[in-house]
């Protein structure tokens, strides 16, 4: 598709195997009160579907969870995407099949009316992936939420920033297996919820549910209270392994699991220094 902006141009993708590519530039696609469906700006019940190089924009629908795009069933490929001011990033349905990879991806300032909004929301599918992608100003809600049965978190920032109040940045609310590796997560002095990482808080779903924290850099710049870790009782595995500690406060105070080689450093207040901290996100 040529690069420009598209007004109220909304669709529902139904067969498999196609690709949808921006060309000469960006691809913005701008709700303007438009839904398919009802439901956002793309649904999505197909295949081996991919998109690159898109902006999806203001997504607002009755119900309050307008999307970029709404999953419902099948596998999708979202690579060098933005999701922006809608009342969701991204959502999907809770179909054990579905599998949803991210790649080189921005989700920011996605907020719903009554403010408990997602920049990215999974439900109970087989397989989440997110790499090299930027998570930023959530308003209440969290920066990225799955209840997938396995997850790949790899190479991101989460940071909430000036003006975020994000309730979790990361957040596994029924368990699953998650492998959360090299990481920015920062949390903003405005945060709506002290905790960083939730593991389990409504209930474990799966046969196995395991957290695995490798060569993450973690942010906490509240004086007191901040929780780098909350895992609910229960859970299979906690492994916690080179991972640097900014602020107060300790991974073990998760539970019973395996933690090595954290290294606590002292907090800053100096925004710059949080930005040296972050993985190379790729253009």
């Amino acid at each position: 598709m040529d690069s420009g902006d598209y007004t109220a141009d909304v669709a529902v993708w139904e067969h498999d195997d196609i690709t949808v590519r921006g060309v000469g530039g960006r691809v913005r696609l701008l709700a303007h009160g438009a839904a398919a469906e009802g439901k956002g700006i793309w649904v999505v019940r197909a295949n081996r579907m991919r998109v690159e190089g898109f902006d999806f924009e203001g997504a607002a629908v009755p119900s309050r969870n307008g999307a970029g795009i709404r999953l419902e069933r099948g596998s999708l490929l979202v690579r060098n995407c933005r999701f922006m001011r809608n009342e969701m990033g991204l959502l999907t349905s809770n179909d054990p099949t579905t599998v949803l990879e991210v790649e080189n991806s921005e989700f920011a300032f996605n907020q719903r009316p009554d403010g408990h909004n997602h920049n990215l929301y999974v439900g109970q599918i087989a397989r989440l992936s997110v790499k090299g992608s930027y998570f930023h100003h959530a308003h209440i809600g969290h920066l990225l939420k799955s209840r997938a049965a396995v997850n790949h978190i790899y190479h991101n920032r989460l940071t909430d920033e000036e003006g975020g109040t994000a309730s979790y940045e990361l957040e596994f609310p029924n368990g699953g297996v998650a492998h959360v590796v090299g990481n920015l997560i920062a949390q903003s002095t405005h945060t709506d919820n002290p905790h960083l990482i939730s593991f389990g808080a409504e209930g474990y779903k799966w046969p196995r549910n395991e957290i695995h924290l490798e060569n993450n850099t973690l942010v906490n710049p509240l004086s007191r209270g901040g929780v780098f870790l909350r895992a609910a009782p229960g859970a299979d595995v906690i492994r916690a392994v080179n991972n640097r500690l900014v602020g107060p406060g300790t991974l073990e105070s998760a539970g019973p699991g395996e933690y090595r080689n954290n290294v606590s450093v002292s907090s800053t207040h100096d925004p710059e220094a949080v930005k040296r901290m972050a993985p190379r996100i790729p253009n």
